[in-house]
């Protein structure tokens, strides 16, 4: 087995955050499937073959987003407990599932910190100016500060390693400065309808912009094949301050 993706799209940490489509698998689950492909190896391998085998394994862990899409957007949610009250609970149920995959024989970790998603089209579009939603922005900081910490925890605790990306200087250095990376388009999607192109999504109803590499985002809330490239580039060797303690070069190396 060269590698397993639980992956599932509108996922959050949260049961229950993909409230519009009700389709995805939030991480509870993905682990939780995760936890049965483990037990088929260890029948597979042996138990130290198989602990040897996952001990080398990358997983990659790239959520949060759409937690915090579903706070900001659910007045219910908002009325019943405070931003604070609620990312400090993404970044606690988050730390039990990490704990949950180190039970499973997890020992390296890419995890990436949440973008400026205040930023992407959908959220411009509340704002009468274009401008970003700074609110949700300052939250997706302090969710990323406090999954840091954790981290450093879980290494001295249970002797983990991990490459941590700053997903959100580098998104945000792309939106503020687009030329600079070959961009030039920054608040509007290029497949979508309405206003930024954001009032719908990639349908086949949509309309296409004529030059996808120069926009940065794709539909109304994920980046371009453009953007992915830079940021992956930037998760694989890019410099300390935005991919650490190792990058994933250096993490696979070990």
């Amino acid at each position: 087995m060269n590698g397993t993706s639980f992956a599932s799209g509108g996922a959050g940490i949260f049961n229950g955050t993909d409230e519009v489509y009700r389709q995805s698998l939030p991480l509870t689950k993905q682990v939780e499937y995760y936890s049965i492909v483990h037990d088929k190896l260890v029948q597979q391998l042996g138990s130290t073959s198989a602990e040897q085998h996952l001990s080398k394994s990358l997983f990659t862990i790239v959520i949060g987003s759409n937690d915090l899409f579903g706070y900001f957007g659910s007045s219910k949610l908002r009325n019943r407990t405070t931003p604070q009250e609620y990312v400090e609970e993404m970044i606690v149920t988050l730390k039990e599932q990490l704990k949950k995959l180190h039970s499973y024989g997890a020992r390296k970790f890419v995890v990436t910190g949440v973008g400026p998603i205040g930023c992407c089209p959908a959220q411009r579009r509340k704002s009468s100016s274009g401008d970003c939603f700074q609110e949700m922005n300052d939250w997706a900081i302090k969710y990323n500060d406090g999954l840091k910490s954790t981290l450093g925890e879980l290494k001295s605790v249970l002797n983990i390693s991990y490459s941590y990306f700053e997903t959100y200087d580098v998104l945000n250095n792309l939106v503020q400065q687009p030329t600079s990376y070959g961009f030039t388009e920054v608040k509007s999607a290029c497949c979508g309808l309405g206003k930024f192109r954001s009032e719908s999504p990639c349908l086949p109803i949509a309309k296409y912009c004529s030059n996808r590499r120069g926009h940065v985002f794709w539909d109304l809330y994920h980046p371009t094949e453009a953007t992915h490239s830079i940021l992956s580039d930037y998760i694989f060797d890019g410099p300390p301050k935005y991919i650490f303690p190792l990058s994933v070069k250096q993490l696979v190396a070990l």
